[in-house]
């Protein structure tokens, strides 16, 4: 491959790249740097290692019938959908779920809260997301008031026993709060917004995501409190660097088993602590 001097890339010597040290080699030679683009290899290398040993935890889960219920909770534009869809993109449809649930019906309206919850819970070998999940009435419904202040402290003093409950018959729930600044969600919210093929995610609830930024860290505080237990834990992500969340989140799942053949990673397993840590332990937050 011959190389000009001109510290632009020709069209041939494109045509030429085969591969990441091909790339990278023109740009050295041309002074360019190539530091970005470094890490977006780097990042999708050890995406796909990661993603290797989730489809060997996969199996394995399915092999032991295990239950897995993981929850990605936390403000809007924070990145739950751009997290599970990294986590879900090789797994095996036929073991694996996503749970995203529209406003609930006026039946569901009527039934106990956990109800519709109930159903979407992990079978015997099963994966399952959750994109939101039970505590939406813990956050976003008082704040915009979709439930009575009765109906909150009802929940809240359920919930524990609820999850105590799940934990005692053998589904493991893994809680994830993805944790965003103020100023990186509005550059998010506008991203969307200027965006077609994103600007579906944008809705009216969005929209109070800034206004009412003070009510929900009220709300999310105090969930925390009452629901952050040594059987339930809750795992705070720093997620103003998408990238690096995913690939943190990704880490700590596989940290929690010791599924079949996992010595054989080529991938570090160990989560970092000042990206992803439990509650107690995220002094300072985000968010």
């Amino acid at each position: 491959m011959s190389i000009t001097l001109d510290n632009k890339i020709t069209e041939a010597e494109f045509n030429s790249i085969t591969s990441h040290e091909d790339l990278l080699e023109i740009l050295k030679h041309k002074n360019i740097d190539s530091s970005s683009v470094i890490s977006k290899f780097n990042y999708e290398l050890e995406k796909r290692l990661l993603q290797i040993e989730l489809v060997k935890l996969q199996q394995w889960v399915k092999k032991n019938n295990k239950r897995v219920a993981i929850i990605f909770e936390g403000r809007d534009a924070a990145g739950k959908g751009g997290n599970i869809r990294r986590f879900t993109e090789h797994l095996n449809p036929r073991s694996m779920r996503l749970v995203a649930l529209n406003k609930p019906t006026d039946v569901e309206r009527g039934q106990w809260y956990f109800t519709r919850y109930i159903q979407h819970l992990p079978n015997p070998g099963e994966l399952v997301f959750f994109d939101r999940s039970w505590y939406n009435r813990a956050v976003v419904e008082p704040v915009m008031g979709f439930c009575t202040q009765h109906q909150y402290e009802q929940f809240m003093v359920q919930l524990p026993e609820f999850e105590h409950m799940l934990y005692e018959d053998g589904v493991v729930i893994i809680k994830f709060w993805l944790s965003i600044t103020k100023e990186e969600q509005l550059n998010r919210f506008n991203a969307r917004e200027d965006n077609p093929l994103k600007r579906w995610k944008f809705s009216p609830v969005d929209k109070k995501g800034q206004e009412y930024w003070d009510e929900y860290t009220k709300y999310k505080e105090l969930m925390f409190s009452k629901t952050h237990t040594s059987f339930s834990p809750w795992i705070i992500v720093k997620t103003n660097n998408k990238e690096t969340a995913r690939l943190e989140c990704m880490r700590y799942v596989l940290s929690l088993f010791d599924y079949d053949k996992k010595d054989d990673s080529e991938v570090s397993l160990f989560p970092d602590p000042n990206v992803i840590m439990r509650y107690f332990r995220s002094l300072h937050k985000y968010d």
